[in-house]
């Protein structure tokens, strides 16, 4: 092993050493040919509760690697939280910020040209494939270190009630406060399975991270000691010369998929795997989700799709009790950061709750918990977390009430003009007309007390997100998709037995709208949104930038 720092020229080399012992590194350790130097990528902040916990575990992350003979340096990204960002304008910034993530670690870790592996640590929605994208573009030694999911003291059903009455104006917002409190209990990831949890968990099952990494519970003796034998770990791949492009390959991109059909993920996920494989030179359609989901059972019901947390599912045995149930359907051959392959991981005694982890030939375990619709309204493809739309919904007709923000849904609900059976129509909010992809979670929650009702939009959702709820529309508004056609009174129909989203509208009619079509180009307020609305491909390309 040759140290990065080692291959400097002599002179350079020396004034880099100078400048890291001025910053604490001990003379000897960089002296020391055999003591890799080990960065520490933590978006640690005291904003978001998933990664309030990173300084603690960053500080494990920093025994293990000197206990296993490397000298750790750590600096920070950002993470911004997404319930903070919900409902206004501050989340067009989320999805872009994954990107910044990226170049930030860049930046860093290329930049400085002296680190020989990294531990990336991150919590939430945007920041775990940020940095799996930065893990994979830098392609030196690394693993993935999460906070974990929080214990949870009520239902998710409860806390869900409980927002429901605020809504009807029957809770006070302290009540709001101390009920959500009893859900999410103290710091760590949000603990159904949203977003955050499904990176996790498909970190997990890339290779990238520990067995059992994903769901640890945060603030547990078990998340620190996974994170101390986690900065052990990236320390021997940089021995072995183990690097993230020989752990994600086709094959455990494809095992990820299988893993996510097989929770029911986050729709999320469908837009950062395409931009994982985009750089790793690899490929991730919708259309080969689309296949692998529907061959694929969920075998387990964590909320969204159920009533049960993340929690629940650490306790019938975590992300290796998944991938043993399923483990006839994987690649096993694949390497992970343990230095093993696997199927030698899994080729252990692995305890399963089949209360809660189904076999895959279970009556309740069925395919298709993540569809893509085609149809004239989205001629590029939709996505519909099926997994969490009521059997009465499968196929639904209603009439459109169509938005050009989502800011413009809010105000009409807050009036009480939107009425049982209305399809809600919410545009502009894709990648580019957004600018920035806005989550509509709150705009999906709202509508959950409009019964047989549904959100339509070239928007995305949170993994919590249930109900039936088709965003991700290709084209979007501003690229002249055709929902930025639809008007108030349209008949749209949904038939997600036939993988299908009609608008009732015939050709003649949409040609003639299209003929006097104006795009709302919206005010972004920044420079950051400008050039990202300038540079980002389409959801269906994982939103990555030109």
């Amino acid at each position: 092993m040759q140290r990065k720092i080692d291959q400097l020229e002599p002179f350079q080399r020396a004034i880099s050493k100078a400048h890291l012992a001025s910053a604490g590194i001990s003379i000897d350790s960089l002296e020391d040919p055999d003591r890799p130097l080990i960065a520490i990528a933590n978006s640690w902040n005291e904003v978001c509760p998933g990664h309030e916990p990173l300084r603690q575990l960053a500080a494990e992350v920093k025994k293990g690697i000197l206990e296993a003979g490397g000298e750790p340096i750590e600096f920070n990204t950002i993470g911004m939280c997404d319930g903070v960002a919900q409902g206004h304008p501050g989340m067009r910034y989320c999805l872009p910020h994954r990107d910044l993530i990226t170049d930030s670690c860049e930046a860093m870790i290329v930049g400085e040209g002296v680190f020989d592996g990294v531990v990336y640590m991150g919590s939430c929605d945007k920041i775990i494939p940020g940095m799996l994208n930065a893990a994979a573009r830098i392609d030196l030694p690394s693993a993935i270190v999460t906070a974990g999911p929080c214990y949870d003291e009520i239902r998710p059903s409860e806390s869900k009630a409980l927002r429901a009455r605020f809504l009807r104006g029957e809770a006070t917002e302290r009540e709001v406060i101390e009920g959500t409190l009893r859900y999410y209990t103290g710091p760590g990831v949000c603990p159904f399975l949203g977003t955050a949890n499904t990176m996790g968990c498909l970190s997990e099952g890339l290779g990238m991270m520990l067995p059992y990494g994903a769901l640890w519970p945060s603030s547990t003796s078990q998340r620190r000691f996974s994170a101390r034998q986690t900065g052990a770990r990236v320390v021997d791949l940089v021995r072995r010369g183990i690097r993230p492009s020989d752990i994600m390959t086709q094959a455990s991109l494809d095992n990820a998929v299988r893993l996510l059909a097989s929770i029911g993920g986050s729709l999320n996920a469908m837009v950062h795997l395409p931009a994982l494989a985009r750089e790793l030179g690899l490929e991730v359609t919708w259309d080969k989700v689309a296949d692998i989901t529907s061959r694929t059972p969920v075998v387990c019901d964590v909320v969204p799709n159920g009533d049960i947390s993340c929690i629940n599912l650490y306790k019938a045995g975590g992300v290796p009790a998944v991938l043993k149930t399923i483990e006839g359907d994987l690649d096993t051959s694949v390497m992970t950061v343990t230095g093993r392959t696997l199927g030698e991981n899994l080729d252990r005694e692995v305890q399963v709750d089949r209360a809660v982890i189904r076999t895959q030939d279970d009556s309740a375990s069925v395919c298709n918990g993540i569809q893509v619709l085609y149809g004239n309204l989205a001629s590029e493809g939709a996505l519909v977390k099926t997994s969490a739309v009521p059997a009465g919904q499968h196929v639904w007709t209603g009439r459109a009430q169509v938005f050009n923000s989502e800011e413009e849904a809010f105000a009409a609900y807050n009036r009480h003009a939107i009425t049982a059976g209305t399809g809600v129509v919410v545009r502009y909010e894709g990648p580019k007309g957004g600018p920035g992809m806005k989550e509509l979670h709150r705009v999906t929650e709202i509508m959950k007390g409009i019964p047989n009702s549904a959100v339509i939009t070239d928007g995305r959702f949170s993994g919590a997100s249930g109900g039936l709820s088709v965003g991700y529309l290709c084209p979007e508004a501003l690229d002249g998709g055709a929902i930025a056609l639809v008007r108030d009174g349209d008949e749209i129909h949904v038939d997600l037995s036939k993988n299908l989203i009609e608008l009732h509208v015939s050709d003649e009619e949409l040609a003639a709208r299209r003929a006097t079509w104006k795009p709302v180009i919206r005010e972004n307020g920044g420079h950051l949104l400008k050039r990202y609305a300038e540079q980002v491909e389409s959801a269906k390309a994982g939103a990555v930038l030109r």
